[in-house]
């Protein structure tokens, strides 16, 4: 095998490709990207068992073939090579040799043969999307994805296919985010599915940038999901289990509501937080005619108080909350105005901005 290409035409691939790959693995050709060349390209492939990556740069192919290459140090080697730089890459006799300019590289190898490619089962349901509107789905919930928990379906995000909308659903069992995008997908029935955790995230980053009203085509199958981002194919298991139902999760319509403006609230808990328990982090609400005060406090007999004006004109009330959580939900609100709903200091509270009845975000409460 023997190519020719530009840095700048293959590193945005190697980007998208190699995000995927795990700097520890269980088996050494999951460390590696298969590299295949034919008919003036090169495609990229990577994967670690539940996700594959596999994009395409323009090349000069001299000679077709196919390896493997060890992913990092290529990615580090064409990162480190100056703009506009030349390439050429060359497999003998199970080793390959990279010539950049006046620099050059030799590299192990694994056989082609040996790296896992995912089979593409037959699909049960194909759907497009615009690109920004999928992004917009996992920028606002993936952030209340659960990170190791033993509910092992709650590391992941729930996404929801209707004849009229998509819905993502992502939850921790402390906090919920709920966005719909009315879509007319013309699905039949209504199906769900729950991807992986790190199948979100690399969605995500690839889905940045680019033309917002390109379509992704997605294909599903009972235990695939398959995803066309531009010239870049995604890859993924399903997490096999039984989604939670969200639905019970969101409170009914809130007997009371405060009306305050994000950023001033934003900032306010960051200060708080300073002063919070650092296990626990939690923050005293309480809500006056016009006033919210926040107060934390820790085992160090520290304490840190804000008063903040808001609209609220009923009971006053008091409530706890992990402070991380409304951060984390205040960064993905985009309207000045944050409607926050309660109905009483045990029940959990929704916020959202006024009049975006489409994004649902909810919040455990905490005692104090």
């Amino acid at each position: 095998m023997k190519i020719h290409v530009n840095r700048e035409t293959l590193m945005p691939v190697l980007t998208k490709v190699g995000g995927v790959v795990e700097r520890r693995q269980t088996l050494p050709i999951l460390g590696n990207l298969l590299i295949s060349a034919e008919d003036d390209s090169v495609q990229i492939t990577g994967t670690d068992l539940e996700i594959e990556v596999h994009a395409k740069s323009d090349s000069t192919v001299e000679q077709s073939g196919e390896i493997t290459l060890p992913a990092r140090k290529l990615i580090e080697i064409c990162r480190a090579l100056p703009e506009g730089t030349g390439i050429v890459l060359k497999v003998e006799e199970n080793r390959a040799s990279l010539v950049a300019g006046r620099s050059r590289f030799t590299l192990s190898t694994l056989p082609a043969s040996d790296f896992p490619v995912m089979e593409r089962n037959e699909g049960m349901q194909n759907v497009d999307v615009e690109r920004q509107t999928l992004k917009h789905l996992f920028e606002k919930t993936a952030f209340a994805m659960a990170h190791q928990d033993v509910r092992y379906y709650l590391n992941g995000l729930l996404l929801e296919l209707k004849s009229d909308r998509l819905v993502a659903v992502a939850t921790d069992g402390h906090r919920l985010a709920k966005v719909e995008e009315m879509l007319p997908l013309g699905v039949e029935e209504g199906m769900q599915i729950v991807l992986p955790r790190k199948t979100v995230l690399e969605l995500n980053r690839l889905l940045g940038g680019g033309d917002a009203n390109e379509r992704v085509q997605i294909e599903i199958s009972e235990k695939m999901f398959r995803a066309v981002i531009g010239d870049v194919l995604v890859t993924s298991k399903l997490v096999d289990g039984r989604y939670p139902d969200y639905e019970r999760v969101v409170p009914p319509a809130p007997e009371r509501i405060a009306y305050v403006d994000r950023d001033t609230l934003k900032q306010a808990l960051f200060r708080t937080s300073i002063l919070s328990n650092e296990k626990y982090r939690g923050v005293r609400f309480s809500l006056d005619q016009g006033e919210l005060r926040l107060q934390t406090q820790n085992p160090e007999k520290e304490e840190a108080e804000e008063e903040l004006g808001i609209t609220y004109s009923q009971e006053p009330m008091v409530i706890g909350f992990n402070v991380g959580y409304l951060i984390d939900i205040l960064n993905v609100l985009e309207e000045d105005e944050v409607e926050i709903g309660f109905k009483d200091s045990d029940g959990s509270v929704i916020l959202r901005n006024k009049g975006k009845e489409k994004e649902t975000f909810v919040v455990m409460p905490m005692r104090l």
